[in-house]
């Protein structure tokens, strides 16, 4: 990451703070590392990104439908899913600082490096021998190419490397009141389980017919050592996955049509093509058969946000295997019994809400008709997700100028977000509304009193312009449905 870039982000982190979007958890004892509460302005913009993806699934889909599992889940759920066995990372450790890191990172960090400096080439280089060797878990191998790399430790400066071994990421804990007597239970480190072990309950109850999607979103838990990037890799988190079975031999199809479908959702946000890219996995989960990541062009790079699998028939066989529970659908269709196969898409909510904030965030300078330049930071969060809609804001505080503002938010508060303002200079007040990004702000003054116009206006160019304060409900509506 350049400086540039590094200072970019370092804004948009305190921005989020300043503004009331994202705050460290537990900040007065000195916070709780890689775990963040979200402000007023947070939750509000986090809650409209999960119910625009909770609609373009559930409700502009005639075959999905939803559920909301619960968090703890029976233990034999983990074993059949892998995660026992299976969910871990390679990690290496510094002798000298005892910093633990996750070796691809350590990899990546360095490729970024070499980026930096022009040497594309060997970047690639570089992460193509490192994806080869995570495929076949060479750890001798991949320690051999951190010291080739001459990569060191960002604390001790050193290269004196523990072996690579493996580490768990599940949260456990214990159900029961006496500990002794208590059962190991996991937080869920996914929330797809969830949606697995309760194929046959929605399919029945739900009068499905494959193909169907089950779509849910919530909190997934994970023991992550190297926790980095502001809200990018957290250990509470939040998903949105939608997990749709098909018919044995229609996956690869299905996946092509989600792979496409999950980057125009992202598009239909107005954000540039230009910042996104697909990346086909080289190394495959355990349970795939296709799987690629829908990447983003973060300041630290392109990241992924989304994730598309193919997961054959592994889960549903497996806690068929497990529960000794038949997991099979009838299809009239064709007249048989299968397992039914699955392809999954996943995204994180915290990922896609810090895509938002750094897509959106402006450090704007504005000429003036007086030759002179002024300064704004200006968030162009899209309308339809925007914490705040509209900032109604009545010239001054007398006159009866606040009761026909509060006419207003009356009329538009049950259909959207609103905000009322009187203090401060008008001009002052707008830019509080650009930096938590209100897209429409409309000031009520004098004129209002004698022919019921308003002035609105527009936070991404500025413009200004007087329209009647009966117009303004539909107006705001209309760009933000």
């Amino acid at each position: 990451m350049s400086i540039q870039q590094d200072n970019q982000f370092q804004a948009i982190i305190s921005h989020a703070k300043e503004y009331g979007f994202v705050f460290p958890s537990s900040e007065i004892y000195d916070g709780l590392s890689a775990v963040y509460d979200y402000g007023p302005y947070g939750s509000e913009l986090k809650k409209n990104i999960r119910d625009y993806w909770w609609k373009s699934m559930t409700q502009m889909h005639e075959n999905i439908v939803g559920i909301d599992a619960a968090i703890f889940m029976h233990p034999t759920t983990w074993k059949a899913s892998g995660h026992v066995d299976n969910f871990s990372d390679p990690m290496i450790d510094n002798k000298d600082s005892k910093k633990r890191y996750r070796v691809d990172h350590l990899l990546e960090a360095k490729a970024d490096q070499l980026r930096e400096k022009g040497e594309q080439q060997a970047a690639d280089t570089l992460l193509a021998s490192m994806d080869a060797l995570l495929a076949a878990e060479d750890f001798a191998g991949l320690k051999e190419l951190i010291i080739d790399q001459k990569i060191v430790c960002s604390v001790s400066g050193t290269a004196n490397w523990t072996d690579i071994r493996q580490f768990n990421l599940m949260f456990s804990t214990q159900l029961g009141s006496v500990a002794e007597d208590a059962d190991t239970i996991y937080l869920r480190p996914e929330t797809a389980q969830g949606i697995f072990v309760n194929f046959l309950n929605v399919q029945k109850t739900a009068r499905m017919k494959i193909p169907f999607g089950i779509a849910q979103t919530g909190k997934a838990f994970r023991n992550e050592i190297v926790a980095r990037q502001f809200i990018f890799r957290m250990r509470e988190f939040e998903q949105m996955e939608m997990q749709f079975f098909v018919r044995p031999g229609t996956e690869g199809e299905w996946y092509q049509y989600w792979k496409e479908a999950r980057l125009q959702w992202h598009l239909s946000l107005g954000i540039s093509k230009d910042k996104y890219r697909y990346h086909d996995h080289v190394k495959l989960a355990h349970y795939a058969k296709e799987a690629c990541d829908i990447e983003f062009e973060f300041p630290f790079g392109f990241k992924e946000v989304e994730g598309i699998h193919s997961r054959s028939d592994f889960d549903l066989t497996q806690h068929q295997l497990y529960s000794k529970k038949k997991m099979q659908y009838f299809d009239t269709e064709i007249n048989q019994n299968y397992v039914p196969y699955v392809v999954e898409t996943s995204i994180g909510l915290d990922r896609m809400f810090l895509l938002v904030m750094a897509n959106a965030y402006e450090e704007e300078t504005i000429a003036k008709e007086d030759g002179t330049t002024d300064s704004r930071v200006v968030m162009h969060i899209p309308a339809k997700i925007a914490p705040v809609k509209l900032a109604v804001l009545p010239l001054t505080k007398k006159d009866g100028l606040p009761e026909l503002a509060r006419e207003l938010m009356d009329e538009c508060k049950p259909y959207f977000k609103c905000f009322y303002e009187e203090k401060d200079a008008i001009g002052k007040r707008y830019r509080r509304q650009d930096a938590i990004g209100t897209p429409f702000c409309v000031t009520i003054d004098h004129q209002t009193k004698e022919d019921q116009t308003v002035t609105i206006r527009y936070r991404d160019s500025m413009v200004q312009e007087r329209v009647l304060m009966s117009k303004v409900k539909d107006l705001v509506l209309e760009q933000v449905m």
